[in-house]
């Protein structure tokens, strides 16, 4: 059975913002080995979550682990994503799709931030 992966971002008015969306999707899909590693926005750009699950359907995905690419849960997370899927179900009945947790607190989040601490300490002159 082919399972896509669809991350879901907020997206946003900047370009480079939603770039780094795809920057990351293109990291994982090299991490995972998954063929399918799709990227949709909730708001703001395309493509939206509809259109990527359009996307992973047409490279030939008979499931979708639908991914929050959100830091905290809030109302996309607890309410909007889910609402996206039910939406897709109507669509495509027999596709598989099921959402996964949203970043969240980890302690990789917490290395990522200490190395930008450093790297604006550096910047500034301050260590």
């Amino acid at each position: 059975m082919k399972t896509a992966i669809l991350m879901m971002a907020h997206g946003s008015r900047i370009e480079e913002a939603n770039n780094a969306a795809r920057e990351v999707a293109a990291m994982v899909r090299e991490m995972t080995g998954f063929e399918i590693v799709e990227v949709s926005f909730r708001e703001m750009h395309e493509p939206n979550i509809q259109s990527g699950i359009d996307a992973c359907v047409a490279r030939g995905a008979e499931r979708i682990l639908l991914m929050p690419y959100f830091l905290f849960m809030g109302a996309h997370v607890l309410h909007d994503l889910p609402e996206e899927i039910a939406e897709a179900r109507k669509r495509y009945p027999d596709l598989i799709m099921e959402m996964g947790s949203h970043l969240g607190a980890h302690r990789k989040l917490a290395e990522i931030e200490a190395e930008r601490i450093g790297e604006a300490l550096d910047r500034l002159g301050w260590r």
